[in-house]
């Protein structure tokens, strides 16, 4: 089988010594497979179910198979003080009612397609139009908002769940029936693995990102504007006012885009004398990911974060060439989430690996085209742990 534009799963394992969020010694790496609670039903009668996991180090992850969904991470910080790193909601109807794109696996196709259409090979395809006069991560009813079939599993790489879903050919205006799978692999070394998988049999764009927004003070105490932040990459794709790129791609140097050395995010979040500031009323871009030699399959660190307060750290690896960097810019309090959070403005920021936004209007952006006898391979690893 070949794989689109050459990306597979890279081989090996990835292990950063010293990297760990906790040091315990005694009992096993990994617990007993996860388990599973209901979750409630959705608008079609399916039932949702949550499903909790950790590791010997005390990583507790949970996530619902409607939308892929990660609830829940809880980490310690300095002190060994476990909380909560990622915004959501405590039950399934504050995903139904309101949600945008917590924890969730978003596709058919992640970001923006201008104006919902795209041509290939010969057809114009129209999409469902939801952000704007734009297509954004799928349309009105994306891999979000699906109950995927779950299967929980534990091997030596740890534990975790196996989602699949068969996007029908046709649906929110895809071409091609596509069969979707994405694995979760909680590690003994702190890491979460995503895996994507895909086959189709039509010609189809795919590209598949994971929407976590973080903030890891914990239990999203204060904003992420405190945050540093380090992004591998030296050039962005610029955005129009409706945050569609326009096909260049931009250097960072000497602009709010740098976080080529470690920058605190609030640092330059408000110079709105930038254009592409204005346009996003923050950060809102895809991030052009420095891969230098590495084959596309490789994994290459993609970004990293500390919250120097808390001493937590996430580092981000992946084989994808891109990675959008929002920063919670839309979140104005309106929303409650766990515990009674309120989401205030830039209390969450999401790194999303990913290929570029709209690439399939630009015939020089790497091509996100999947076709039959083709197979859909990414992988991206979060590693959680502490600063000196």
């Amino acid at each position: 089988m070949k794989s689109i534009n050459g990306i597979a799963v890279a081989v090996g394992v990835l292990y950063l010594a010293g990297c760990t969020a906790a040091s315990h010694t005694g009992g096993p790496d990994v617990k007993a497979p996860a388990q599973s609670t209901p979750f409630g039903k959705i608008a079609t009668g399916e039932t949702a179910q949550l499903f909790s996991f950790g590791n010997a180090h005390g990583i507790q992850v949970q996530l619902t198979n409607y939308g892929g969904i990660i609830t829940s991470i809880k980490t310690p910080d300095r002190a060994g003080r476990f909380a909560d790193i990622v915004l959501g909601y405590g039950d399934l109807a504050g995903y139904l009612h309101d949600s945008p794109y917590f924890g969730a696996i978003v596709g058919r196709y992640a970001n923006r397609i201008a104006r919902g259409r795209f041509t290939l090979d010969g057809t114009t395809y129209t999409l469902a139009v939801n952000n704007g006069p734009n297509s954004l991560h799928g349309g009105l009813r994306g891999f979000d908002k699906v109950v995927w079939n779950a299967q929980p599993f534990q091997n030596q790489q740890g534990q975790g769940i196996t989602l699949d879903y068969t996007s029908r050919d046709g649906e929110e205006g895809y071409p091609g029936t596509l069969h979707a799978r994405v694995t979760y692999t909680l590690t003994p070394d702190d890491r979460l693995i995503v895996d994507y998988h895909a086959t189709t049999d039509k010609a189809t764009p795919v590209n598949l990102s994971q929407h976590t927004y973080w903030n890891l003070a914990g239990n999203a105490t204060r904003d992420i504007l405190g945050h540093v932040l380090t992004i591998n990459a030296d050039g962005i794709t610029p955005v129009d006012s409706t945050l569609i790129p326009t096909g260049e791609i931009a250097p960072v140097a000497g602009t709010p885009f740098d976080f080529r050395t470690p920058t605190a995010i609030g640092a330059r979040v408000d110079k709105k004398q930038n254009t592409q500031i204005r346009y996003g009323n923050g950060y809102d871009h895809n991030f052009v990911l420095n891969r230098g030699s590495a084959t596309p399959d490789a994994l290459v660190h993609a970004a990293r974060v500390v919250e120097p307060s808390t001493g937590r750290t996430l580092d981000i690896y992946t084989t994808e060439p891109g990675l959008q960097f929002y920063s919670g810019n839309f979140l104005d309090g309106s929303i409650t989430g766990k515990g009674g959070s309120v989401y205030r403005f830039r209390y969450g920021l999401a790194l999303e690996t990913q290929h570029y936004p709209d690439s399939p209007n630009h015939a020089n952006f790497p091509s996100t085209i999947l076709r039959p006898g083709q197979e859909y391979r990414s992988r991206t690893v979060f590693q959680f742990g502490l600063a000196p």
